[in-house]
């Protein structure tokens, strides 16, 4: 009886996303907790069609980006995470200028459109190493530095930066927005859980959710566009993973500047406190999809990593996702480099064979770019208008596969 209760609200669930309502942190866990198959097969089922109405064309895009790993050190020490680095360790390193214009350099003549620039969230306050190597620089802040260093790949490379830094005040994500298409920060979970002792951001300064939330905010009030997203696996409960989308959906509600949703699955990587944790499995990052567009409606893009799953990702494509995120053809995924961008070729024909158009994009949505509102500068609104067509995307002309 208990088990054709949980398949009976599931069933309602999917029913009342479909009629167009907004749907509970009850239909949303009711949705998580059935291992029907017959319900996980609805799901997928309604997740799709709620996609395939918003995009009637049945377009999935993708960007074309380098990844530019402007320091690798961080005031964070999460227990899942290789990229940070202590000052002292090997491998730690803050790029020059000589350094990110390189890179971004030869990934314009690959055909990249897009400049990441991911880094370590403050780690001036934790490291001395680090505002000394600022103050060499020419810089008091990282934020600054960051400003800066978008600023000279935009004018310099004519590839359009979207910054990932860590939590922002006003002044300082002002000083970065005129010179990025947009912008990201991760809200991960919204579990306090997660900061007790033993857990994944104990004695993390900057992944509180109301952090992350307040930076989303900071943003809307400069109308910058912001991809966020949650990382599963990282020992959230089912239910709190509906918390983190839940969370999400309420920025998107308020501020309206939320361009994309990420579901990335957590990887166990060696050397970190969380090397033996399980990694989700395939058929919860199915579920986690599905469940993500319905609790998130047609409108918003929802983006899965096709780099973190070695085989099957086109799966996802049946979740109602609508975006493969970044994919570089020069640089690895510095946060998780054990996993290889697939080639986009390979990723092309697997898309054309869900029934899917790849398509590529801007670090702007197509949606935004149409809008028009949302280039912070002459500059980005110039380039934006030089690489997209009268729909948003790349034009065809200037897309590049491999």
């Amino acid at each position: 009886m208990a088990t054709q209760t949980v398949r009976s609200s599931a069933q309602a669930a999917i029913e009342k996303a479909l009629a167009g309502e907004s749907l509970t942190a009850d239909d949303g866990c009711r949705l998580m907790a059935s291992r029907n198959p017959a319900d996980l097969t609805a799901l997928m089922a309604a997740a799709c069609e709620l996609n395939d109405r918003a995009r009637p064309h049945r377009r999935v895009t993708y960007s074309r980006k380098v990844f530019l790993p402007l320091t690798n050190l961080c005031r964070d020490r999460c227990g899942y995470c290789t990229f940070v680095k202590g000052p002292r360790q090997r491998g730690a390193h803050t790029m020059t200028p000589d350094e990110v214009l390189s890179v971004a350099r030869r990934g314009a003549e690959l055909g990249c459109k897009e400049a990441l620039l991911s880094l370590g969230d403050h780690p001036e306050e934790r490291h001395p190493e680090m505002r000394e190597t600022l103050r060499e620089l020419g810089f008091e802040s990282t934020p600054e530095y960051v400003a800066a260093m978008s600023r000279l790949v935009l004018e310099e490379t004519g590839l359009l930066p979207h910054t990932n830094c860590g939590t922002l005040d006003y002044d300082e994500m002002a000083a970065i927005a005129p010179w990025n298409a947009s912008m990201g920060i991760m809200l991960e979970s919204a579990s306090l859980r997660l900061h007790e002792p033993g857990g994944p951001h104990h004695g993390t300064v900057t992944k509180r959710p109301e952090q992350r939330v307040a930076t989303l905010e900071t943003a809307a009030g400069l109308g910058v566009a912001m991809t966020t997203g949650i990382l599963i696996g990282i020992g959230e409960t089912a239910n709190e993973r509906v918390d983190a989308l839940l969370a999400i959906r309420d920025v998107q509600e308020r501020s309206g500047n939320v361009q994309e949703v990420i579901v990335q699955n957590f990887r166990a990587k060696a050397a970190t406190r969380m090397r033996g944790a399980p990694e989700p499995s395939a058929l919860d990052m199915l579920r986690t999809l599905a469940v993500a567009r319905l609790l998130l409606g047609p409108e918003m893009n929802i983006q899965a990593p096709p780099n973190l799953q070695a085989d099957g990702y086109e799966t996802y494509l049946l979740c109602g996702i609508n975006d493969w995120g970044g994919v570089s053809p020069l640089t690895k995924d510095f946060i998780n480099p054990e996993a290889a961008w697939p080639d986009t070729d390979r990723l092309r024909d697997l898309t054309r064979e869900a029934g899917y158009e790849l398509r590529e994009r801007t670090a702007l949505y197509p949606s935004h770019v149409l809008d028009g509102g949302w280039a912070r500068s002459h500059e980005v609104a110039s380039r934006l208008a030089e690489l997209t067509d009268d729909e948003g995307y790349v034009k065809p002309e200037l897309e590049r596969w491999n």
